[in-house]
């Protein structure tokens, strides 16, 4: 059972938080909970494989809308490091102390923004087929089944709002084991990602705008271990993006799955935790 609850960060904005258990219950033994980083576009609710990986664990699951998302107050212009703020603010108001981040996609760069600016709170990361740094678009687009949004994000806002104006999904983006996690385990995300279509672009755009300026974070910054997850079928965020990833942080760790795309690498996250755990200590 989740619940939720809105956050008022310190500039106004709300923040709507899903939370595996009622404020204050505690999470495993030594009281590190899990923050889920929702990928891009989701509306931060809990999702059950996410909460059936925890639970065996003891890790409470807290999640939160990022702004634009799942009604959390917009935030335009917004950086990838602007989710270590906010995180910071629900673990105020929820009394969490230790954390581990892992995010999923378009949560990968925000889970690793908390590490880096968050040493106090985070213990550990895992990232899930995340975005690396936008640095060189020479490597940046390689392999993208369709780039045509980011690429439009990379002009500029004004530019992905146009975008957006006509943008759809290519099917093609997914190899069959997406599909097949789709229908499957995974079957709460994509309907929860078309529950965030639904509301408007707004989120979408402002991450895609985010991952393709400067995140304002540096990844040798990033002081916990980190597990970089990527699958080698990935046609969303190409297998290169988890290379990068791990050559970046200090204390990062690569697994690659041969046979996974973007959405069955998922498949990938209670042994992650397992590994995180391990290597995160007491």
């Amino acid at each position: 059972m989740s619940s939720g609850c809105d956050v008022v960060v310190a500039d106004g904005r709300v923040l709507r938080v899903h939370d595996s258990g009622p404020p204050g219950a505690p999470g495993r033994a030594d009281g590190v909970t899990l923050v889920w980083h929702h990928g891009s576009p989701q509306t931060g609710a809990l999702l059950e494989p996410v909460l059936a990986a925890a639970a065996p664990r003891g890790l409470r699951v807290v999640s939160y809308g990022r702004p634009g998302y799942g009604g959390s107050t917009p935030r335009p212009g917004r950086d990838v490091a602007s989710a270590a703020e906010d995180v910071a603010a629900v673990a105020d108001a929820l009394g969490l102390d230790r954390l581990v981040v892992v995010g999923a996609s378009g949560g990968g760069p925000h889970a690793l923004a908390c590490a880096a600016l968050l040493p106090d709170r985070v213990v550990g990361a895992v990232c899930l087929a995340g975005l690396a740094p936008f640095r060189d678009e020479r490597w940046w687009f390689d392999g993208m089944a369709d780039d045509a949004a980011l690429r439009a994000a990379a002009r500029g806002r004004d530019a992905r709002l146009r975008h957006a104006e006509h943008d759809a999904f290519d099917p093609s983006c997914f190899v069959d084991a997406d599909w097949e996690a789709l229908a499957g385990p995974w079957a709460d995300l994509g309907a929860d990602a078309q529950r965030a279509g639904a509301e408007g672009p707004g989120g979408l755009v402002d991450d895609d705008v985010a991952f393709t300026r400067d995140w304002g974070v540096d990844l040798a910054d990033v002081r916990p271990p980190v597990l970089c997850v990527h699958g080698d079928r990935d046609r969303v965020v190409p297998p290169a993006h988890g290379r990068r990833l791990v050559d970046a942080l200090p204390r990062g760790e690569l697994w690659t799955r041969p046979a996974d795309g973007h959405v069955s690498v998922l498949a990938a996250l209670p042994a992650a935790l397992d590994r995180l755990l391990e290597v995160a200590g007491p």
